[in-house]
């Protein structure tokens, strides 16, 4: 039977409070992945387990080689989530070869881990690929995954280019109807400060999605899976 650990100085439990931060997540190069729904996702989409540490009394119902349990108010200690978790596991963040698809999603400095996590969770449910500037939120942080329910194990994740993108504006641009339906990638920015000229100018084309109400615009996930539905929508009709 695996050891308990009952002590808060412990090396693992020292190590996933470490994995809290950005910089320690990059320059460890693992992050850490709590609930049994996440843990799962992660495992069937082939990323590489560290360590996993579990609920001595509520043990997850997971094949987790070598987990370690630990004493449940410990493991509620270094949880992030608003209720103790049964698992929460180290992984190491080299991403599974991943095919590029065609259609995909370029992120230029949107900050918001949730709104990082929702665009995954979007291209995971169309078929495409994501896509993250410098500046972005990182995707292994703990809300992202969150709002990504898995997904970003899934999806692919490729290098920033907007070159032959189509970059999405809030106005004085063309609306969907109108783009190339070859152009199937998409670059937005964030809603507060969108997307600055000379990366626009940088991109094949832009677009812009039309509105029938007073909202000025729409939050950057939302118009990041209106895309991809549009053009998965407009692809399949031809």
């Amino acid at each position: 039977m695996a050891r308990l650990i009952t002590s808060a100085a412990n090396p693992r439990l020292k190590l996933v409070r470490k994995l809290g931060t950005r910089r320690q997540r990059e320059q460890l190069g693992l992050f850490v992945c709590e609930g049994e729904d996440l843990v799962e996702a992660a495992l069937e989409s082939g990323w590489e387990l560290e360590a996993a540490l579990v609920d001595a009394e509520r043990p997850p119902a997971l094949a987790l080689p070598s987990a370690e349990r630990v004493e449940p108010r410990l493991l509620a200690s270094i949880s992030r989530l608003g209720h103790a978790p049964r698992v929460i596991a180290i992984f190491r963040a080299g991403q599974p070869t991943r095919e590029r698809p065609r259609l995909g999603l370029e992120l230029w400095q949107v900050r918001d881990p949730g709104n990082v996590g929702t665009l995954a969770r979007a291209a995971d449910a169309f078929g495409g690929y994501l896509a993250l500037s410098d500046g972005c939120a990182d995707p292994f942080g703990p809300k992202a995954l969150r709002a990504s329910t898995g997904s970003v194990f899934r999806v692919p994740l490729g290098d920033f280019s907007p070159e032959g993108c189509v970059a999405l504006v809030s106005h004085g641009a063309p609306p969907f109807s109108d783009l190339d339906p070859g152009l199937s990638r998409f670059l937005l920015g964030s809603e507060r400060e969108g997307l600055p000229d000379e990366v626009v100018a940088s991109c094949a084309a832009s677009a812009t999605i039309p509105l029938e109400g007073r909202a000025e615009s729409l939050n950057v996930a939302m118009a990041g899976t209106v895309a991809l539905y549009d053009w998965r929508r407009r692809h399949e009709a031809r």
